[in-house]
């Protein structure tokens, strides 16, 4: 196996251990992480769409249908009322934090069977690449 084949191996265990944490909250991958994403400010849609590699029209869907949950909601900007913001109702913001905090917990114990240099050393590389990516909560709106 070389270096592609197990960076898609572990894209799928982390993928896979999101969706079932998303499961046990009644939410699909995209709306946990859409939520999640909007959890501490609203976001230009336009923004978005791009941090998490969606058309606008595929994330109009998504939002669309997670609004009829009454998860978020679209706003107008303040500093430009064509802008559209989204955001997350309180009954989302409950939500999005609950999913975030058990997805930090639990996310990690991928790499439950390293021993504990390795674990070390698995976050300090992947601190590096999301560090280095440009996508991050800090990311600005």
């Amino acid at each position: 196996m070389d270096y592609g084949d197990k960076l898609f191996w572990l894209s799928v265990l982390i993928q896979r251990r999101y969706a079932q944490i998303c499961a046990e909250y009644d939410l699909t991958s995209s709306q946990a992480t859409l939520l999640c994403a909007i959890k501490d400010e609203p976001r230009r849609m336009s923004y978005l769409a791009t941090a998490l590699g969606m058309t606008k029209n595929a994330l109009s869907q998504l939002v669309d249908r997670t609004e009829r949950r009454d998860l978020v909601s679209r706003v107008s900007s303040e500093q430009d009322r064509r802008v559209i913001m989204l955001g997350v109702t309180p009954t989302g913001k409950v939500l999005a934090e609950a999913v975030y905090a058990e997805t930090t917990k639990r996310l990690p114990d991928i790499a439950e069977n390293l021993d504990a240099e390795d674990q070390r050393e698995f976050e300090r590389v992947a601190t590096a690449v999301v560090d280095r990516s440009g996508v991050s909560a800090s990311t600005s709106s």
